[in-house]
């Protein structure tokens, strides 16, 4: 059994180790290699990522608390993969870090709580992995101690993550008292729909809904986005974003099966609202940071309608897409990252004429760009269109005709960055920024990903596999 559960957690482990070797260069070493810390953790992610090609395997442990499988074993690697590109890219902003091994601690024991929450089998694990994976996020977005905004960011962060859990939590607590159990297999079983049933699903909802800043739990998101370091930014709109939706497609598919036409009619509004008001305050955005906010609750739009599909395909889908959308969101912050550290700009006017001295930069935010907008041949018209697909196949074609609207305006705002970068005259001399091997070799992968993932079909089609049979 001893031997099981460590087969089991194989990925927590190593995390666990890591974390606790860092406390201790942190407590015994006073002037310690900051490049070499970092490297190190590369190197430690990137055994993560390679969990992908392991083996899959069916594991339960813990009374029935904690379960592996191979689509698990896959997110996890997901999130791994984000975790280690967004690091790669912020190397410049932690050479001038004082606080890079709080920066790792705070972020693996972040990842950490997710892979737990990612495995849960029952709502106390669940939670648990959720405020493990929270907590850390709220003092990271304080790293920038120096400026006011990362710590309004840290409050703000905290506050509202404190709200959320305490509704879910309700929730939870409703939930237990309806069915009785906590284990999600008894409460997809016993689960009865009631008054009782209902209100405890829709706070459990709603909870999720802050985590992945639908509209209107999403009042939040902007504010944080700006504060926060833009490491930290990047890691809560990629890695913490595709961590509660896979959970949350979990939770919707295999636990509350029994009150689909509730979560579809709550999902209909949901999403018409999230990208209505995602759309219309993205356009009015000046601020790089506040800009990606908006653009990234607008595509939480799009998950929201593939989760009213069959299970398979929207299962499927919103995994590729999410995939993809890791790319396209770590390209794009990575650059701003770049240019932020160079020039101290993060606004969307900074960018004009940036072509002129930097072209490989303005080549990769554009297709970042094209790829967040849904444009053809980029991934991100692919990973759209097949969350388009799996909400059609149940007919919500009314819903589909509005998203369809909904990304031809986002067109204007994605299209107007890449119109003030190759079109139009500096009118601040923007010299050419030399960008670090590892981030350049970083920003080459998500280039890869943004053009590869759409044109090349059996990495969908693996997804689709796991998909179908968990």
């Amino acid at each position: 059994m001893e031997i099981e559960i460590l087969l089991a957690l194989n990925q927590e482990w190593l995390l666990c180790l890591s974390i606790f070797l860092l406390l201790i260069l942190f407590l015994t070493i006073e002037n310690i290699n900051q490049t070499l810390i970092a490297h190190t953790i590369h190197a430690l992610l990137l055994v993560q990522v390679l969990f992908i090609w392991a083996e899959p395997k069916q594991v339960t442990v813990f009374n029935g608390m904690y379960t592996t499988n191979g689509l698990i074993q896959f997110q996890k690697s997901l999130l791994s993969l984000g975790f280690l590109l967004i690091s790669a890219l912020s190397l410049n902003w932690l050479k001038n870090c004082k606080s890079i091994i709080e920066f790792y601690i705070l972020l693996l024991s972040s990842l950490l709580g997710m892979y737990f929450m990612l495995s849960a089998s029952h709502m106390l694990m669940f939670y648990l992995g959720l405020e493990m994976a929270t907590i850390p996020l709220a003092a990271a977005a304080n790293l920038d101690i120096e400026k006011r905004k990362s710590g309004e960011a840290a409050m703000k962060l905290i506050y509202s993550s404190a709200f959320s859990s305490a509704i879910l939590l309700m929730g939870i607590s409703l939930i237990y008292g309806a069915c009785g159990s906590l284990h999600f297999a008894e409460i997809s079983n016993n689960l009865v729909q009631n008054n009782l049933s209902i209100f405890g699903f829709i706070m459990l909802f709603s909870g999720f809904a802050f985590k992945i800043s639908a509209v209107p739990f999403h009042l939040w998101t902007a504010d944080v986005y700006e504060g926060a370091p833009l490491p930290i930014t990047a890691f809560l709109s990629v890695v913490s974003k595709m961590a509660v939706s896979f959970v949350f497609i979990k939770i919707l598919f295999q636990v509350f099966v029994s009150l689909e036409v509730i979560y579809t009619i709550s999902l209909s509004v949901l999403s018409i609202l999230t990208m209505v008001v995602g759309n219309l305050f993205a356009i009015r955005q000046e601020n790089m940071k506040r800009f990606l906010a908006f653009s990234s609750i607008t595509q939480v739009a799009y998950i929201l309608i593939a989760l009213m599909g069959l299970q398979g395909m929207a299962q499927g889908a919103i995994i590729y897409f999410l995939l993809i959308y890791l790319f396209s969101t770590v390209a794009a912050f990575g650059v701003i990252g770049i240019v932020s550290e160079a020039y101290n700009k993060e606004n969307i006017s900074d960018y004009k004429g940036f072509y002129a001295q930097n072209k490989f930069l303005s080549w990769t935010l554009a297709i970042a760009l094209f790829s967040l907008a849904g444009v053809p041949p980029t991934a991100g018209f692919f990973g759209k269109f097949f969350l388009v697909m799996a909400g059609a196949s149940k007919g919500y074609f009314i819903l589909i005709i509005i998203a369809a609207l909904n990304m031809i305006i986002s067109f204007y705002y994605y299209l107007r960055i890449v119109r003030y970068m190759f079109m139009e005259e500096a009118t601040e001399s923007l010299q050419k920024i030399s960008v670090q091997p590892v981030s350049k070799l970083a920003l080459i992968i998500c280039l890869l990903g943004m053009v590869c993932l759409g044109l090349y079909g059996p990495v969908y089609e693996y997804i689709l596999t796991f998909s179908n049979t968990l």
